[in-house]
């Protein structure tokens, strides 16, 4: 079995080729599973991509695309999602926030059989290491929507560590281009009645001066995506008159 690990990156110059060079070296191999690295350097304008090859030091497993400009980590996770060969796939951010130690954790419900795994950061610490409190909230605020609205039982909607069957996860008919990836891909395992394991993982928070990209407006566009979806579902369903013959 293989696992594709979809890295999207943009202005990542300072800490993406240590990123790519922790995932090689993590060792998945005692769960029999290869992987695979599939980084999108989204449109940037600084040494994301030189890095890139730093990092991965000519390791075949590790496959650099481009896009001509910036189109977001959405799009970017798209396309990697299209190259990815593995039947399972990974988000990693190309920062430093994640630990790649938790890979195995990750894979473990998986190997067991679940559909999708998220990595909860508020599993293994009730504020994880350096959220900054508008973070925290926003954190929640998207959690408990994503559970009323979809019946899950989450305790962390926006994480990035989500694990997937690439089947399963091309079958959603990605649509986003931002930051609402997270969202949308809730929103439609929720809609699809799929189950969403959740681990414990570790987590660092980063903040702007060290290149977090994420701002309050990407928040309030990520509720609105959580809504959108159910009201969307709500809008589709035939009326009692289509039914009739």
């Amino acid at each position: 079995m293989r696992l594709s690990i979809l890295i999207p990156a943009y202005q990542e110059e300072r800490t993406i080729a240590e990123v790519v060079r922790l995932v090689r070296e993590v060792d998945i191999a005692p769960l029999g599973i290869e992987k695979e690295i599939v980084i999108v350097d989204d449109g940037s304008r600084d040494r994301t991509a030189e890095e890139v090859a730093r990092g991965a030091e000519g390791d075949p497993r590790v496959r650099l695309l481009r896009h001509d400009q910036n189109r977001g980590k959405g799009a970017a996770i798209r396309t990697a999602l299209d190259a990815a060969t593995g039947e399972l796939c990974l988000v990693q951010d190309a920062d430093l926030e994640y630990s790649v130690d938790d890979y195995q954790a990750l894979l473990q419900p998986m190997l067991a059989g679940a559909e999708v795994v998220y990595g909860s950061r508020f599993r293994h610490r009730a504020w994880p290491e350096g959220m900054h409190v508008a973070n925290f909230v926003a954190n929640k605020l998207l959690t408990v929507t994503a559970n009323a609205l979809y019946r899950q039982h989450l305790t962390d909607e926006a994480t990035c560590f989500k694990l997937f069957r690439t089947a399963r996860l091309r079958a959603l008919g990605l649509e986003c281009s931002g930051f609402e990836f997270c969202p949308e891909v809730t929103a439609k395992l929720g809609l699809a009645r799929i189950p969403i394991t959740e681990v414990p993982i570790r987590y660092v928070a980063r903040g702007v001066e060290a290149g977090k990209k994420v701002r309050w407006t990407d928040g309030i566009e990520a509720w609105l995506t959580l809504v959108k979806y159910r009201l969307k579902r709500r809008a589709d369903r035939p009326t009692a008159a289509s039914r009739a013959p």
